[in-house]
């Protein structure tokens, strides 16, 4: 097992985090709260697997086309999308547990790679810190440290999302997603420091979005970038519970949405023409609309599909899914829906949604935590399977497509970890946080 890498904190410290421990309850935008897991080593446990096709809302919901851009995107994809085969089935997962690699950390919120080769890990804290992760090392000094520009004392306020460019390795070029002194949400554009590669420029900041809040909750703070190119963000309803602004099905607003715009056509002309609003009713940097908080979403590296887990309110966590090359404008039905749920106001007879792949009740947990499609090398048994977890009890899911129509869900690994978010190293291999311990788990053979 690697040596762990430790930081120094004090009493003050300790009790504070506590306090944050609980705040995240808000943080993740959960309502009900389910019994906490029993403090333990890791352990995998085997459940029967779920299985949902062609998942269905009880009311019936008039079809209509998505709004489909006009002109053709203006960068050449990364790579060229290879739709991987159908799955049949899920390996052992007893063969298989969460190694720690590093503890000590101040609440972790997100883990990143830089896609530059060096084989670090970028672990973002909560309170506006960015520590580096290398050779079971973890770094003295913060890559970044902005928090003096974030508010960090409610809730979801914090430094919530890290996003290095595709050609970082070039241009040094990273953003952030936070929350300023104000409350507000902040994507901010960053550039490493001349002559040193583990240390970010504060002073090169440039903020290109922002959007007013008006609670300390549902603020998103993922981030991607797509196979196209793009810069996704994904922002939440704003809160409180049950969108009581509407928010998410408001297209003159960018809160429930996920976002889309072009980081590489200069800080005033950030809209990608062949983004779905782009000459119709709606704001020009939505890409898709009707999400709640949508906790971490991630691209598939191998096929380009996208994978959303948006938090719930009372009842229902959810997994969505839109394949690659999709042109956007999709409707996931909150607050008309939870998760597949009629929630709450009778939507328009001609509106349509994407519904989710997969959906579990709050008997599993409260709060989805999104993960990644497994891409690495070293654990080929969980190729091509999308993890995600749950924040309050713990649970490690595995979901696959089996045909054009269905898909699979498991429990994989119960764990006692406050799974805040996933991450992959440069070689795929997958990670989880543990927000309550301050520790960063891999997922290794036994």
């Amino acid at each position: 097992m690697p040596r762990l890498a430790m930081k120094n904190s004090s009493t003050s410290n300790l009790s504070r985090t506590l306090l944050e421990v609980v705040g995240l309850a808000l943080f993740l935008g959960f309502s009900s709260c389910a019994a906490e897991p029993t403090l333990q080593s890791p352990t995998p446990k085997q459940l029967q697997p779920s299985t949902i096709s062609s998942i269905a809302p009880s009311k019936t919901i008039s079809v209509v086309p998505s709004p489909t851009p006009s002109l053709t995107p203006t960068l050449t994809p990364t790579f060229t999308p290879s739709k991987s085969p159908y799955l049949t089935g899920f390996p052992d997962p007893g063969a298989f547990e969460w190694v720690p690699v590093v503890s000590g950390l101040n609440l972790p919120v997100d883990i990143q790679n830089a896609g530059d080769g060096s084989g670090r890990l970028f672990i973002v804290e909560k309170r506006g810190s960015i520590l580096i992760f290398i050779n079971n090392q973890l770094s003295s000094q913060p890559f970044l440290d902005i928090t003096g520009e974030v508010k960090s004392n409610e809730a979801e306020q914090g430094l919530l999302g890290l996003a290095f460019h595709p050609h970082y390795a070039q241009n040094g070029t990273f953003f952030v997603y936070y929350i300023d002194l104000n409350g507000n949400s902040v994507v901010a554009r960053f550039r490493v420091a001349r002559g040193d590669p583990n240390r970010a420029d504060p002073a090169s900041e440039v903020d290109i979005i922002k959007i007013n809040q008006p609670f300390p909750i549902h603020n998103g703070g993922g981030m991607a970038f797509g196979p196209d190119g793009y810069l996704y963000i994904g922002s939440g309803d704003g809160g409180s519970e049950g969108d009581p602004n509407r928010t998410a099905q408001n297209l003159q607003t960018l809160q429930g949405k996920l976002l889309r715009i072009n980081v590489d056509s200069g800080d005033t002309n950030l809209i990608p023409s062949v983004n779905p609003f782009v000459g119709k009713v709606g704001m020009q940097e939505i890409w898709a609309y009707g999400l709640r908080n949508p906790w971490r979403f991630s691209f598939d590296k191998l096929t380009g599909d996208l994978y959303i887990g948006d938090v719930g309110q009372d009842a229902w966590e959810e997994v969505d899914f839109v394949p690659a090359g999709t042109a956007g404008g999709l409707n996931f039905g909150w607050s008309y829906y939870e998760g597949t749920h009629p929630y709450q106001d009778q939507p328009p007879a001609s509106a349509t949604f994407t519904w989710p792949v997969s959906e579990y009740s709050h008997t599993d947990g409260c709060a989805i935590t999104g993960g990644y499609v497994y891409r690495g090398t070293a654990l080929p048994e969980w190729q091509g399977i999308y993890f995600y977890g749950d924040y309050c009890k713990g649970n490690v899911w595995g979901l696959i497509q089996t045909s054009q129509s269905i898909w699979q869900s498991k429990i994989l690994f119960t764990t006692s970890a406050k799974i805040t978010t996933f991450g992959v190293d440069e070689a795929g291999e997958l990670y989880i946080s543990d927000y309550a311990t301050g520790t960063i788990l891999r997922l290794a053979r036994r």
